[in-house]
């Protein structure tokens, strides 16, 4: 089992839901380090665990909503659930978060084809097909409504 520390392997200091919005957002961490850890876990069928303790500020809940919800989006809640466990002992709050509103929520959009919004461009990301098959591509989503 591989373990990531996100105040040591990505930022101690997290943003906002999107990356328009604020630097070190959930969408950028998602897209940046997120998404191809677990291509990774997927594809050796290896549990991951992500450490959400460490960070200077903490983490808000859009920060962790639009990570983790991309995660079963892109992979399936089925598949998030064998493979990743989210270690939060300095503030258990999150993972029960995470794991109780944000996984049932995204999974019920990847259900209804309600695609995530992406607020700027991203190179290409891992996301399993309908036929269970692992691809990279640049997937055409929604992008933020311009305010």
């Amino acid at each position: 089992m591989k373990t990531y520390i996100i105040s040591k392997d990505y930022s101690a200091i997290t943003g906002l839901r999107y990356c328009k919005k604020s630097t070190h957002s959930g969408e950028d961490f998602y897209h940046k380090k997120l998404n191809g850890w677990f291509k990774e876990a997927y594809e050796n069928d290896e549990e991951i665990t992500i450490v959400l303790d460490g960070g200077e500020d903490g983490y808000g809940p859009s920060f962790l909503d639009e990570s983790f919800g991309n995660l079963v989006y892109d992979f399936t809640l089925d598949v998030v659930k064998r493979l990743l466990h989210i270690d939060s002992t300095g503030d258990p709050e999150w993972g029960e978060n995470i794991e109780e509103e944000t996984f049932p929520d995204w999974e019920n959009n990847r259900i209804k084809r309600i695609d995530p919004i992406k607020t700027e461009d991203h190179e290409a990301w891992y996301r399993l097909t309908e036929n269970n098959v692992l691809e990279q591509k640049v997937w055409v989503d929604k992008k933020e409504e311009e305010e």
